[in-house]
C-alpha cells in the first residue's frame, strides 16, 4: 500500500494521480457485482468425517433408528449395520441396494444437491458404494431407543429372544472401523444385556481386536460369529473381491476367536456358480475351516439382485467371459439360482459337512430364518 500523505489542500493522497481514485472505485463496484452473481457456497448437509488418498470419503449420517425389526426388513431377525457402503468392494455384494436407497433418500430430503447425488451414486450407479461410505457416528443414542423397542416386542414370554444380526448389509469390521470403532461400541452396549441371541458377519480379521468384549457377550448371551470366505484361492478372490482381506488372515482370526472360546464358524456366501462351486474349491474351504477350529460351515449360492447385476455381470464379461451366457440363462427373470442347481449344491454341501465333522444345516436359515428379497426400509436415514 502506498504511503498516505496530506496535500496542500488539506486532502489525503496515496501518491496517485488525479482521477485514479474514481477509476478504482468503479472497478471495485464491478467486482462486487460479479461476486454477488456467484451462487453462495452450500456445504453438504452430510459432513465429511475423513478421506482416503484413493478418493474414498466417509460421510456422517445421523440415523433416527439403527436396529431394524423383521417387519421392516422382511427377514426373521433384527439387523444392525453401523456403516452403509464398504471399501472391500466385493463384486457380488447385495448391499449396494442399501447404499443406493440411502443416497436417493438423502437427495429427496435435500441433503444432497443434484451434483452431489451423481457423485454419491457413481457413473454407473454402483461405484460410490465403495468410495462414499456412510458412517452412523451417532448411533449409540439411537440404539438405546431401539433396544427399548426390541425388548417391548418380545413381551412376557419364555421363548428365546429374536436374534440380532450385525453386518447383514455391510461389513461391520471394514477398514473404517479402525478409526470410528462403532461396532465395538455396539458390542460393549449389548454386553450389558443378558439372554440375547447375537450374530456377527464379517470377512475382516479386525474382529479379533474385540475378543475381550466378545467373551463378555458370550458369557451373558448366545453369540455366534460368522467369518465370511468364498474361496482360499488367492488369485480368484482378487478377481471378485477388490480389496478384501486375504484368506489366510481371515482364517487366523477365526482361530484366535475359537481359541478364546467364542463360537465361530465359516460362512461360504455366496457360492459362485462355475467359479467356486466345484468339489475341489469347497473341499479346500471345509478343510481350512476344520484346521482353524470352526464349529460350523454355512453355505449358500449367489443371489443376483438388480443392484448386483450392474456390478457383477460386467466383471464376468471382463474376466470370465465363458460364463456370461450361463449366468444370463440361469438368472433370467429371477434373483436366485434355478431349483435343480440349488438342490444339487445343497446335497454337495451336506456331504462335505458330514465328511469334515460339521453339523448338517441349511445355511444361516437354520439359525436366523428365511431371507426374503431386500426391503427398501433396511437402512433408513
Amino acid at each position: 500500500m502506498g504511503e498516505v500523505r496530506v496535500n496542500r489542500a488539506g486532502g489525503r493522497s496515496g501518491g496517485m494521480a488525479v482521477g485514479e481514485g474514481k477509476t478504482d472505485s468503479a472497478k471495485r463496484s464491478q467486482q462486487l457485482q460479479l461476486l454477488s452473481a456467484v451462487p453462495p457456497y452450500r456445504p453438504t448437509a452430510l459432513p465429511i468425517l475423513d478421506e482416503r488418498l484413493r478418493g474414498t470419503k466417509f460421510v456422517s449420517l445421523e440415523p433416527k433408528s439403527v436396529l431394524n425389526s423383521p417387519q421392516q426388513t422382511g427377514v426373521d431377525f433384527w439387523s444392525l449395520n453401523p456403516y452403509i457402503g464398504c471399501e472391500f468392494g466385493c463384486t457380488y455384494c447385495y448391499a449396494r441396494y442399501a447404499h443406493r436407497y440411502t443416497v436417493e433418500r438423502a437427495h429427496d430430503a435435500g441433503k444432497l444437491t443434484d451434483e452431489e447425488f451423481l457423485e454419491f451414486r457413481g457413473p454407473h450407479g454402483w461405484e460410490a458404494f465403495e468410495r462414499r461410505v456412510f458412517v452412523k457416528d451417532t448411533l449409540l443414542g439411537a440404539l438405546e431407543h431401539d433396544l427399548r423397542r426390541y425388548f417391548r416386542s418380545a413381551g412376557p414370554t419364555a421363548r428365546p429372544a429374536a436374534p440380532i444380526v450385525i453386518g447383514t448389509a455391510t461389513d461391520p469390521y471394514q477398514p473404517a472401523e479402525r478409526r470410528f470403532r462403532l461396532t465395538r461400541g455396539i458390542l460393549e452396549r449389548l454386553a450389558r444385556c443378558e439372554g440375547l441371541n447375537i450374530g456377527i458377519i464379517t470377512k475382516s480379521p479386525l474382529i479379533a481386536r474385540d475378543t475381550d468384549v466378545l467373551r463378555r457377550l458370550r458369557d451373558r448371551s448366545d453369540l455366534e460369529v460368522h467369518i465370511s470366505l468364498t474361496t482360499v484361492d488367492v488369485a480368484l478372490i482378487r478377481q471378485v473381491e477388490a480389496r478384501s482381506p486375504m484368506p489366510a488372515v481371515r482364517l487366523r482370526a477365526l482361530r484366535r476367536l475359537a481359541d478364546a472360546g467364542v463360537r465361530v464358524g465359516l460362512i461360504v456366501a455366496p457360492v459362485l456358480p462355475g467359479l467356486t462351486d466345484d468339489v475341489p474349491h469347497l473341499e479346500a474351504l471345509f478343510q481350512a475351516a476344520r484346521e482353524a477350529g470352526a464349529r460350523f460351515v454355512h453355505a449358500g449360492p449367489l443371489r443376483l439382485y438388480p443392484a448386483v447385476r450392474d456390478r457383477f455381470l460386467p466383471m464376468l464379461e471382463a474376466r470370465f467371459p465363458h460364463l456370461v451366457a450361463r449366468y444370463r440363462r440361469a438368472y433370467e427373470g429371477r434373483s436366485g439360482v434355478p431349483r435343480d442347481y440349488a438342490r444339487a449344491l445343497s446335497a454337495r454341501i451336506k456331504k462335505l459337512q458330514a465328511r469334515f465333522g460339521f453339523p448338517l444345516n441349511e445355511g444361516m436359515v437354520d439359525r436366523y430364518g428365511q431371507r426374503l428379497a431386500p426391503a427398501q426400509q433396511e437402512l433408513g436415514l
